[in-house]
């Protein structure tokens, strides 16, 4: 794939817009990932990245710099070649017209939820964003997801939005049955926490899981997650998993 553009958004991340060389991008679903050749030195493994956003045949990556390889990728430049391996994993379930999604994300976390709102919209499914950070700065594309539906914010030290933790937030703590499906990625510890806010109220649940990986497609067993159904290699079986199968482990 060629680079055709690349926008620095805040708090290390990097925003990566891809177009094949050749041909016609694959179907992709939201909350599949990709798997990204690095070629910088002493680097030998891809690097798993959430699909963010697809426009025709342009895919979108929001790359978090956290290391050699990360780096590597922030720094291409226009026109840079890529190799890709996409795309990969399940992706989040299309609930029934007649819900209301909730979209629950935290730093980073944050990526695959623009387009799986997109793609809520265009099947006429009502949906909101809650987005968490510790900081304002931290927050990632607001205007982007605020172009497509209701943005709900909080931060930690209260910067921007309600003040607090995204369970502790107002569309969460004064519940009424509005919501009839909450979709999250993120940090462990808050999707741990929706979860568990999911179950107590009886809503079905979807977590988008962040384990290391290696290789993508199942071989190298480094994404292996215990669940209520056994051992599940996240590449393949998930990233996207119900939340009542990994709840407890």
């Amino acid at each position: 794939m060629r680079v055709t553009s690349t926008e620095c958004v805040g708090a290390g991340c990097v925003l990566l817009r891809l177009r094949p060389e050749e041909g016609h991008l694959p179907e992709c679903r939201p909350g599949q990932f990709a798997q990204l050749r690095v070629d910088g030195p002493g680097v030998f493994l891809r690097r798993p990245i959430s699909i963010h956003d697809v426009e025709g045949d342009e895919i979108s990556f929001l790359v978090q710099v956290v290391g050699e390889g990360t780096r590597w990728l922030a720094d291409l430049k226009v026109g840079d070649r890529l190799n890709v391996v996409m795309p990969l994993g399940n992706g989040f379930s299309m609930p029934a017209s007649e819900g209301r999604v909730l979209l629950v994300g935290g730093g980073v976390g944050v990526a695959p939820l623009l387009y799986q709102g997109k793609a809520l919209k265009e099947q006429g499914i009502p949906f909101a964003f809650l987005l968490g950070a510790r900081t304002k700065d931290l927050l990632l594309r607001l205007d982007a997801f605020r172009q497509l539906g209701d943005v709900y914010v909080t931060t930690e030290d209260g910067s921007e939005g309600e003040r607090g933790f995204v369970t502790q937030h107002s569309q969460l703590s004064a519940s009424d049955g509005r919501w009839t499906m909450i979709q999250t990625c993120g940090p462990t510890p808050m999707m741990r926490a929706v979860a568990r806010y999911a179950q107590e109220r009886g809503i079905p649940c979807e977590v988008s899981l962040e384990n290391k990986m290696a290789c993508g497609v199942g071989a190298c067993l480094c994404c292996v997650q215990q669940t209520t159904e056994g051992h599940k290699c996240v590449c393949t079986d998930g990233p996207v998993f119900d939340a009542q199968m990994i709840i407890d482990n």
